[in-house]
């Protein structure tokens, strides 16, 4: 069955980054924040809690790939895509249509960074502010 990520322990979370920074160094080879698909933030300055931008794992209408002219998104199942790099023109169309935010273009590499679901963010959270979801194989 796939998985898909969940954020709803976020108010467990201290601002550590360890997500973001996993994120990036195993899918992106590189440990800058800005590499990473899980964006934390303050919900208002430093008083505020954390919270997390981070792929939906839409299933009906996924915005993203519907938005993509080169087929670079397709739909992956349980929710969500998988980027295709090699078919990515860099319109940036997919980072403009994501309802919540969640996809990022990576202007060095002309791509988007987009959560594939793989989970090694929250498999490192040492707060356990995510988790993985099995849901149905839907398309």
């Amino acid at each position: 069955m796939p998985k898909v990520l969940r954020a709803d322990g976020m108010n467990k979370c201290i601002g550590c980054f360890t997500c973001m920074l996993v994120c990036s160094g195993v899918n992106h080879q590189n440990h800058s924040l800005s590499k990473s698909a899980i964006r934390v933030r303050t919900s208002g300055g430093m008083q505020g809690k954390f919270v997390s931008v981070v792929c939906l794992a839409c299933r009906d209408e996924r915005a993203c790939a519907e938005a993509c002219p080169s087929g670079a998104l397709e739909k992956r199942p349980g929710g969500g895509v998988i980027f295709k790099s090699d078919r990515c023109i860099g319109c940036k169309k997919c980072a403009h249509a994501c309802i919540v935010s969640a996809a990022h273009f990576d202007e060095h590499e002309n791509q988007p960074i987009i959560c594939k679901h793989c989970g090694v963010c929250a498999k490192f959270c040492p707060h356990e502010c995510l988790r993985m979801e099995e849901v149905s194989n839907d398309l």
